[in-house]
């Protein structure tokens, strides 16, 4: 489901969440370990009839995350929240199994393991995928208890990216827990998503292409401009440009993670109208 690969426009497009049945299987093509840069940008994991996943979102109000609808879309029970920076360097997983994983996560269980909780709502027009004129991958996590000490991340203003004349001057900034692209320790060389480490990192990159719904960017980390893109688990994670929010990640183009990436504009009037329903 999260992980399926689909085509648009006579390209793979590939969404960036990615299956974990028995544990997170581990944010970027390049980038730099954030630390805590940061730290309103959190992982979440949850349950659907497929198994288990996990994306990235971020803090934008005391109790509200944003996210992608393709991290939100179809969960069962409540969606696991973590803000610490770093996960795990090596397996195995710190991450909980639900107690019954047909039903998912519940608010008891996750706390009992030191985790908040919260619930997930989808963009009631996205697309699944299907039209890019019609994106609209955006969910949010309403979470079960506001968070205190962590600054929320501010939203761009409506139309802010329509202002970018020339995407290729413009340099955006991707945070997320997706996976590490990098040559494996053993046989054929050719750089690879890796499981681990499961660490929050982010990225910059020169845009490609604005359209009303999508903003694109060239996530080659061997880019001048940039320092690589995003990858598998960076899903929902948030895009900046100039301090503000201006998008969440959505897919990429190949299924080694390079080259060119979408994010969906969060910037959008039938974005910001739903997201007004929760106080955005």
């Amino acid at each position: 489901m999260r992980n399926r690969v689909l085509a648009a426009l006579a390209v793979a497009i590939v969404s960036l969440g990615l299956l974990a049945p028995a544990g997170p299987v581990a944010a970027s093509t390049g980038g730099t370990p954030d630390g805590e840069t940061h730290p309103n940008v959190a992982m979440i994991a949850f349950y659907d009839a497929t198994g288990r996943f996990r994306c990235s979102a971020t803090l934008v109000s005391p109790t509200v995350l944003l996210t992608a609808a393709h991290c939100t879309s179809g969960t069962l029970g409540k969606t696991l929240v973590t803000f610490d920076s770093v996960i795990a360097e090596a397996p195995p997983s710190p991450l909980p199994v639900a107690g019954d994983v047909t039903a998912g996560y519940t608010a008891a269980e996750l706390a009992a393991a030191g985790y908040r909780s919260g619930t997930a709502y989808t963009h009631p027009q996205y697309s699944d995928f299907t039209d890019l004129r019609n994106w609209n991958d955006v969910g949010v996590i309403v979470l079960d208890a506001p968070v205190v000490g962590i600054a929320p991340a501010p939203l761009s203003t409506v139309g802010a990216v329509d202002a970018v004349k020339q995407p290729r001057k413009a340099l955006f900034t991707a945070v997320g827990y997706g996976t590490e692209v990098r040559k494996p320790d053993a046989g054929p060389q050719k750089p690879t998503p890796m499981s681990y480490p499961l660490i929050r990192r982010y990225v910059t990159m020169p845009g490609q292409k604005i359209t009303p719904q999508i903003i694109q960017t060239n996530g080659n980390e061997k880019d001048p401009f940039g320092t690589g893109g995003t990858c598998f688990g960076d899903s929902g994670g948030s895009l900046w440009l100039d301090g503000v929010v201006v998008g969440v990640t959505s897919y990429g183009y190949t299924e080694n993670c390079r080259y060119l990436d979408g994010y969906q504009r969060v910037d959008i009037p039938v974005v910001r109208s739903w997201l007004a329903n929760f106080g955005l």
